[in-house]
């Protein structure tokens, strides 16, 4: 299967509310799915922890415990990613849904991010390396890393913290990824910036695309999503034909809004070679630099 030539992306800067019912949130869902598919986007991108709204729904005794909330969050997994895959069918769009608590045989819960294609296919990624707040809650690290092919090239997920760490993505673009895909949830605006020169920085390093999707807005009934902050963003190396500052596109700090760009990836490959720096091809020159390749997983949504 040829390379496609661009990615047309749409990142939700998405709003946490506090939907009275499961009726009401999957409403939301479906409206903006709408919307962020009438940008003319392919593949549309939720943020970290976007499936804890859901547990508004659920009552005060859910939403008000922490524990309680993984508990039943993780139940809801299967309904609510069929819920985005039937979109993408409709749509005709990919879709990464809001990540949430996945629970593992052993007992274990994860931070699992799913993405869905038009044709119903379903990958899973797990987030890797966890933040202190996610040590006392409970969620504990995942994994493998993983890189997707899909019909709109090979796309790879690092889920808020782990953008910023450079040996991941690296791993993933040894692997073939075109784009990486960096759902977010912050509560301060220094996290969200830490995300933000994450995914930038990423871009930079391997010649690729980033995409940042966040949280946004208070949610005082949650003691997990209470607070958050942040704006989309869709990043490309700062290079002379592609883009003079890196940023494709981003939106107003905190607002409710898709933000949407069509990365142009032949570009991109073609400036591995030809670039004003080659900093994907230099990246072995590195003191300690080694493949990376190896410790990643393909999956085929295509």
């Amino acid at each position: 299967m040829a390379a496609p030539a661009y990615l047309k992306v749409a990142s939700a800067q998405y709003p946490i509310g506090q939907p009275a019912s499961l009726a009401e949130w999957e409403a939301k869902i479906a409206s903006w799915v709408a919307e962020g598919a009438a940008t003319g986007a392919e593949l549309l991108v939720f943020p970290e922890y976007g499936a804890i709204e859901q547990a508004a729904a659920l009552g005060p005794e859910v939403y008000n415990d922490l524990t309680t909330t993984l508990e039943r969050v993780a139940g809801l997994a299967e309904a609510r990613v069929a819920l985005h895959a039937a979109l993408a069918k409709t749509h005709g769009v990919h879709i990464l849904v809001g990540s949430g608590p996945a629970k593992h045989v052993d007992g274990r819960f994860v931070n699992a991010a799913q993405l869905v294609t038009p044709s119903g296919k379903v990958g899973v990624q797990e987030k890797l390396i966890m933040t202190p707040f996610e040590h006392n809650w409970g969620v504990t690290a995942g994994g493998p890393l993983r890189v997707f092919e899909t019909a709109l090239g090979k796309l790879a997920v690092l889920i808020c913290y782990d953008s910023e760490f450079p040996l991941l993505a690296r791993a993933a673009v040894e692997a073939g990824a075109d784009a990486i895909l960096v759902p977010s949830c912050t509560e301060r605006i220094s996290g969200y910036h830490r995300v933000r020169t994450g995914s930038q920085a990423r871009a930079l390093e391997n010649t690729i695309v980033t995409v940042q999707s966040p949280t946004v807005g208070d949610a005082p009934w949650s003691p997990a999503v209470d607070f958050n902050v942040g704006a989309a963003g869709i990043f490309v190396p700062p290079e002379h034909g592609v883009s003079d500052t890196g940023v494709l596109a981003e939106g107003t700090l905190n607002a409710a809004q898709w933000v949407f760009a069509a990365a142009d990836l032949g570009a991109l490959r073609r400036l591995r070679t030809s670039g004003e720096m080659r900093n994907f091809g230099d990246w072995p020159s590195q003191p300690g630099a080694s493949p990376l390749k190896h410790t990643v997983e393909t999956v085929k949504l295509v």
